[in-house]
């Protein structure tokens, strides 16, 4: 790669147009249409739990389905794609998540609710996941980039759900839920020709470095018998429990306590506006200060955010405040931990790994949105909920601290 023109080298089999920009910018795209429908999904929950009577156990179970099924695909969507590239997989996930939506749209039961919401939403997550433009980026991006591009994808997708979860509920109150989901799902195929930015070649035992020669199996014996890895997976189960909680179950947590329904859908939005902040410092900061101890700053200042927040009553100024921190703290874990999982163990099979990182993220999610629509439908209430998410948000500060920041000893053969 040139330094001066910032050109892909023809060596990396991109195309001319394929600057480290273009590609940054098109994974960008990516990143906010595919955030910003599943982050609003909490706004639908009241209007279609009224029209047909479901309690909120109903529609926390098909959000809870999605979130386990996106995790457990992950890896599998990785795979795939660190063996044979990234478009196909892209493509495929965005037509299955558009179909979810549409699904979702039909849906008069609860069993074409998971269908739709749960499974079809779900692995369509894990086929368009940012999870593969991170592997994109990690592949095809030099490493002084990468820091960068990590923060800005991320950020991209909180601008997403910033955009979409007002832009949700003004469609829902003026069109009804289901011109709002028909619009998600038709914004959902642009994904389609945006990856092309983001294809990667497929990968042989040719052009992989040394170092990077693993085949799968040995790729995650190395992970999973490495203590800072399991360390980091664990820590990640608690940002799927809180990220899912709060996105699905936040918006009618505010209008139990009288909060207007439009209010929930700006908190959602004021999340996203300033997960842009958080992200791109994240990006920047990770790159002079240890990795670890960002993590640890990030669930632990999570965890005093919640206790401050239902410590005091509720309002409106209250809500979005809290949104507002949550927001700075929102996904700014995703840049260190995808960092910390391609220094560890290289580029070859980085979104493999990172994908079984990320199943620990969406159980914890799953149990988040699923464990919260049960409490509340049998007490009546979240707090037992909001309580678990101060617990597991200081265990995962503690957690962090171990991980060791260096790459694995790994034997390399010699030639010869």
């Amino acid at each position: 790669m040139s330094a001066m023109t910032g050109d892909i080298s023809p060596s990396s089999g991109l195309g001319t147009w394929r600057t480290p920009l273009a590609l940054i910018i098109c994974a960008c795209l990516i990143a906010l249409l595919r955030f910003g429908p599943r982050s609003s999904l909490g706004c639908f929950v009241q209007p279609m739990s009224r029209e047909f009577t479901w309690g909120r156990d109903v529609f926390g179970l098909a959000l809870a389905l999605q979130n386990l099924l996106w995790g457990l695909g992950q890896p599998i969507a990785g795979a795939i794609a660190d063996r044979f590239g990234v478009l196909r997989v892209m493509i495929v996930g965005a037509l299955l998540y558009a179909g979810g939506l549409l699904l979702m749209r039909y849906s008069t039961a609860p069993l074409s609710l998971d269908l739709g919401a749960g499974v079809l939403i779900g692995f369509g997550l894990s086929g368009c996941s940012f999870n593969l433009v991170l592997s994109a980026f990690s592949k095809l991006l030099p490493p002084e980039r990468r820091g960068f591009a990590l923060g800005a994808g991320t950020a991209a997708g909180s601008f997403g759900q910033f955009l979409f979860a007002p832009f949700g509920v003004a469609m829902i109150d003026n069109f009804g839920w289901q011109a709002a989901l028909t619009v998600f799902a038709l914004l959902m195929l642009l994904i389609v020709p945006l990856s092309l930015a983001i294809a990667t070649p497929p990968s042989t035992s040719s052009n992989e470095p040394v170092g990077d020669q693993q085949t799968f199996k040995t790729a995650l014996a190395e992970a999973f018998g490495h203590r800072s890895y399991v360390l980091l997976v664990l820590g990640f189960f608690t940002c799927g429990f809180q990220l899912a909680f709060i996105t699905v179950h936040l918006p009618a947590y505010l209008v139990d306590r009288g909060i207007p329904a439009s209010t929930g859908g700006w908190v959602i939005a004021a999340i996203g506006l300033f997960n842009i902040v958080g992200s791109l410092s994240v990006g920047w900061v990770q790159n002079y200060m240890p990795k670890r101890y960002i993590l640890s700053v990030i669930y632990f200042t999570r965890a005093l955010a919640t206790v401050a927040f239902i410590s005091f009553p509720v309002t409106a100024f209250s809500a979005i405040a809290f949104g507002a921190v949550s927001g700075l703290l929102w996904l700014s874990t995703v840049p260190p931990t995808s960092a910390l999982v391609s220094l560890m163990f290289g580029t070859r099979w980085f979104a493999t790994l990172y994908g079984f990182a990320f199943v620990s993220h969406q159980v914890g999610g799953f149990l988040g949105v699923w464990l919260g629509g049960i409490v509340f439908e049998k007490s009546g209430s979240y707090t037992p909920i909001w309580w678990l998410l101060v617990l597991f948000g200081v265990l995962s500060a503690l957690i962090n601290l171990p991980i060791v920041e260096k790459p694995v000893v790994r034997a390399v053969a010699q030639p010869a």
